[in-house]
Formats: structure tokens, C-alpha cells, sequence
């Protein structure tokens, strides 16, 4: 029994292990610096789960490329297949996703957190087959791309998306029409298919959309608010930059 544990201590073994040992180390580096863009934002993953995922990914592939020494290399014409543990991580990876996205009425966050997240399990599969400059490339393009993108995105022309909830007093709440009046004098189109009507406290309430038809002429929330708090038919209200 000590001569079959020292067999695992010796020779094309130990190599085995600290070439394992390093693929792992660099897993856990490039997804934490991945991770840190997600921590630095406040988002509730961050570098030790991207680093997790990465390392974890890495150590379910690498370990096939050493088929001929496992169980103590008495099986050495032991053939493993690759594509069926990429399939398997990619599977588990899924869930872990879905975990982190989360929707709020017309709002939808951690879309791009799951994303990197799986980028992150792709960054672990390169490593662990040996490709560590695509590893490398593809771990500062997540990067880059949910740092700079998100700022190059916002100065190219496009439209923003309110969700609006107005609570009336009575007698009754204006028309569909006078609405969708108010909104486009204010440089936003009503999404008609998004209102939903309800009540609370004996008081209509409409729960919309409006999309800014150009962003840089609409008027800005903060000014929106201010003039639909100083409505007085107007109960309550509450304005949310819809999220994606």
C-alpha cells in the first residue's frame, strides 16, 4: 500500500500535478480579473466567483489531457472525451446564470453578470486544453467590454426607456390619449401595449413605458419628476429607467 502512494508522489506524477497546479493558478488570476469589473460595480458576483467558475472549469478539462495516469496509470489506454466535459460545463454553467438574473416589473438585471459568467467558464476551458494566449486575449476582452463598451454606448445615438407608475386622484384619470399627449410634448412615445391598469387605496393606478424618441432632446427624468409631482391630479408616481 506505501509502494502504491509513493508511486503517486514520484516521476511523471508529480509533473502532472504542477502542471495542473499552474493551469489552476492562472484560472483563478484571469477570472478574478474578470470578476473585479463586476466587484468594482457593486454587483453581487465578483472575483472569487469568477474565479471559482474559471478555476473549476479549467481543473474538468485539463485533467483529460493526463488520461493515461489516472488511477494510478493502470489504465493507460484509457481514452476520455473531451467534448462531452465542455458540454457538461457548459450545462452546469447555465444554471448558474439563470441564478443571477432577475426581473422587476420591466426590468431585467444581471443579464450581463451571467454572461461574464460564462465567458468566465470559456476563459477556464482554453486554459485547461493549453490555449492560454487565447485565454489571455479572451479574459481582457470580457474585460474591456463591460468596462469601455457600456461608456462607448452611451455616446452613440439611441433611445431610453422609462417605466412610469402614476397614481390618480379622484374624481377619474385622464385619457389614454391626453396622456400619450403629455408624454410626447416631453419628447417620449407611450408604449400603448405596456400600460396596466389597477387599483390601490381606491385610486387608478397606471403602470407604462415611454421611450425617449431622441435621447439627447427628451426631457430628463429629474425634470420630468419635478413637473409631474407639481400635477395635481396626481397622487403618486414613480419613474424607472428600465435596465437590461
Amino acid at each position: 500500500m506505501l509502494g502504491q502512494l509513493q508511486h503517486y508522489w514520484s516521476g511523471s506524477f508529480l509533473a502532472a500535478n504542477a502542471f495542473i497546479g499552474l493551469n489552476l493558478l492562472g484560472a483563478l488570476l484571469l477570472g478574478a480579473l474578470v470578476g473585479y469589473e463586476r466587484s468594482f460595480n457593486g454587483r453581487a458576483a465578483g472575483m472569487r466567483i469568477y474565479g471559482l467558475v474559471c478555476m473549476a472549469s479549467t481543473a474538468l478539462t485539463v485533467f483529460i489531457g493526463h488520461a493515461p495516469l489516472w488511477f494510478g496509470g493502470t489504465a493507460p489506454h484509457l481514452l476520455a472525451d473531451p467534448t462531452r466535459v465542455v458540454q457538461g460545463i457548459v450545462t452546469g454553467i447555465g444554471f448558474l446564470c439563470a441564478g443571477v438574473i432577475t426581473k422587476d416589473g420591466l426590468n431585467i438585471s444581471g443579464l450581463t453578470t451571467a454572461a461574464s459568467i460564462w465567458t468566465s467558464a470559456a476563459i477556464g476551458v482554453l486554459l485547461g486544453v493549453g490555449f492560454y494566449a487565447a485565454a489571455l486575449l479572451l479574459a481582457l476582452l470580457c474585460m474591456l467590454s463591460m468596462s469601455l463598451l457600456q461608456r462607448v454606448e452611451a455616446m452613440l445615438p439611441g433611445r431610453t426607456t422609462l417605466d412610469v407608475t402614476l397614481s390618480f386622484r379622484p374624481p377619474h384619470p385622464p385619457s389614454y390619449d391626453t396622456v400619450a399627449g403629455i408624454a410626447a410634448a416631453r419628447g417620449y412615445r407611450l408604449l400603448r401595449d405596456s400600460l396596466s391598469i389597477g387599483l390601490a387605496e381606491g385610486r387608478p393606478v397606471w403602470r407604462f413605458s415611454v421611450v425617449a424618441l431622441d435621447r439627447s432632446s427628451a426631457m430628463a427624468p429629474a425634470l420630468l419628476a419635478d413637473e409631474i409631482a407639481a400635477h395635481q391630479g396626481i397622487a403618486s408616481f414613480s419613474i424607472t429607467p428600465v435596465r437590461n
